[in-house]
């Protein structure tokens, strides 16, 4: 008898990849053998963006090129803009911006060209477009317009001041950007593991984007960032209130979004530099009530049940601090790890084969056929 499965395929090789790698064991996060904590900060998105599709951290020049391409890239087309007004109010917004990401490919230049030179320029497109998506989304469900692209921002401070209206500070552009960084990859997760098995049949890149997003909305993957807002906005009384709640809802077996990692048995490594950025922008903004509980939270989880908070438990009081709405905080989950899924698109194309894992067959055996009316 075959041994059986784990659950989840835990620990199961999916995939050889060269994008990322973590050591779950001491907490450590790599993009391309770059540990995270020796970049964060230190690199922008489109740097990131250029290790992970392109292979390498860019000169001066190639830096220079990949912001003039995504710069150049901006443009949806006509039938994501046509279907911007019905889809806008119909559902959630992943939903919305799934069904958009989809329809991006019937005006993609090259969308019936195979190749690896067209899926790095697909690839670079999709970047740039997630973003505008996201920004134009909330323009037409608020009667507002977008302000149009300021050359002098990256697309961390375009994005914030195309959600917003206003112009960001340089110093939440660069949070932000940070951001981006931190949530670019991380290895065979749910939603790359549904890019790379689309790709695996040969489909195009939009195909297996597009079934990423699908992947991402779940509230056990990138909705769990909208899930923690919530959390934290439903407890009355401030950071005093949050042991008695954190307290019951353990005690009834209800699980807090944004604890525990299948991979970290210690701190998720992105989650030190979002913790600081929190702290951060609460000293900026002069109300600190959302870091505060973030903290008490963090405290009484890791006392009570040893659980070390992940990427999206502070994850959304920033988000909450630079002004994006909390039922976006997945969507721009989708902007930063558009860079990671594209890459693992691109490297699965470059030496494919089609993804197709055993099962464990559980149900009834020996069956016979019976006429209808002897049932």
């Amino acid at each position: 008898m075959a041994d059986t499965p784990p659950r989840g395929l835990a620990d199961v090789v999916a995939a050889s990849t060269a994008l990322s790698d973590i050591d779950g064991q001491q907490g450590r996060l790599f993009y391309r053998g770059y540990d995270i904590h020796d970049i964060a900060g230190r690199i922008s998105f489109e740097e990131c963006v250029h290790l992970l599709q392109r292979g390498s951290l860019p000169t001066s020049q190639e830096l220079e090129g990949i912001v003039d391409e995504l710069a150049a890239d901006r443009d949806l087309g006509p039938t994501a803009e046509s279907l911007l007004p019905y889809v806008v109010g119909s559902g959630t917004p992943m939903e919305a911006l799934r069904t958009l990401v989809s329809a991006l490919s019937v005006d993609d230049p090259d969308a019936s060209d195979p190749s690896l030179d067209a899926d790095r320029r697909k690839a670079t497109r999709l970047v740039a477009q997630m973003p505008v998506l996201v920004a134009r989304y909330e323009a037409e469900r608020s009667g507002r317009s977008v302000p149009d692209p300021d050359p002098g921002l990256g697309i961390a401070g375009n994005f914030l001041l195309q959600i917003s209206g206003k112009q960001p500070s340089p110093r939440e552009a660069e949070i932000f950007d940070d951001c981006l960084v931190l949530h670019a990859d991380h290895t065979m997760n749910a939603s790359t593991f549904t890019a790379r098995v689309i790709a695996a049949t040969l489909s195009d890149i939009h195909s297996a984007i597009t079934g990423a997003m699908g992947a991402l909305r779940g509230p056990l993957h990138g909705g769990a960032n909208e899930a923690v807002m919530k959390t934290l906005q439903s407890i009355e009384g401030g950071p005093e209130a949050v042991d008695t709640f954190v307290r019951a809802e353990l005690d009834a077996g209800r699980k807090l979004m944004g604890f525990g990692h299948r991979v970290y048995k210690t701190e998720d490594p992105r989650a030190t530099h979002l913790r600081r950025m929190s702290e951060e922008l609460a000293a900026i903004s002069g109300d600190s009530r959302f870091y505060e509980m973030s903290r008490r939270m963090e405290q009484t989880v890791l006392e009570s049940k040893g659980l070390y908070p992940n990427v999206d438990f502070f994850a959304a009081s920033v988000y909450h601090s630079l002004g994006i709405p909390t039922d976006l905080f997945t969507p721009v989950f989708a902007i930063s790890r558009m860079s990671g899924w594209t890459a693992h698109v691109i490297e699965q194309h470059e030496d494919n084969r089609l993804i197709r894992p055993d099962s464990e067959y559980t149900g009834p055996r020996d069956q016979r056929w019976v006429a209808i009316d002897e049932r």
